[in-house]
């Protein structure tokens, strides 16, 4: 995936679209799989949410939210995302639980990523200086 939304399949692969080429407000920072559909989510740094052969469920692109989104990741289903923000801050949508956040936290550096325990349905959270951050899961330390 690229920041201007395009998606390179390799492999086997399968493209579904993408954003690439099309005029955006922000860049694209990261991709989800649909575990129902095989298709995929595409999120820019604004929260805008495309989806390609997979439900759109919302974005936070048109709500005011405190700090760019840096992730998505899709429920076990495939039926729900949740997005995270660089505060920390955690959106869901569709059937991703929504287990708590750092939103209201300082934090020594920012949230990168997010990632989803398919057991539990909680997930961690993840920033630049290696801290993780567990909801609904088991912590095993971080880096």
């Amino acid at each position: 995936m690229a920041a201007d939304g395009g998606i390179f399949a390799f492999g086997d692969a399968v493209f579904h679209g993408s954003m690439g080429g099309l005029a955006l407000n922000a860049s694209v920072i990261d991709i989800a799989r649909d575990s129902a559909t095989g298709g995929y989510w595409e999120v820019a740094l604004d929260g805008g949410v495309f989806a390609f052969d997979a439900p759109f469920l919302g974005s936070v692109a048109s709500i005011p939210h405190v700090a760019a989104t840096t992730g998505i990741d899709s429920s076990p289903s495939g039926a729900g995302y949740r997005l995270v923000g660089a505060d920390g801050g955690v959106f869901a949508f569709g059937d991703a639980p929504f287990r708590g956040s750092m939103g209201d936290s300082t934090l020594n550096a920012p949230v990168v990523g997010i990632t989803s325990d398919v057991m539990t349905g909680g997930y961690w959270e993840v920033a630049t200086d290696g801290g993780v951050f567990a909801f609904g899961v088991g912590y095993f330390g971080s880096g």
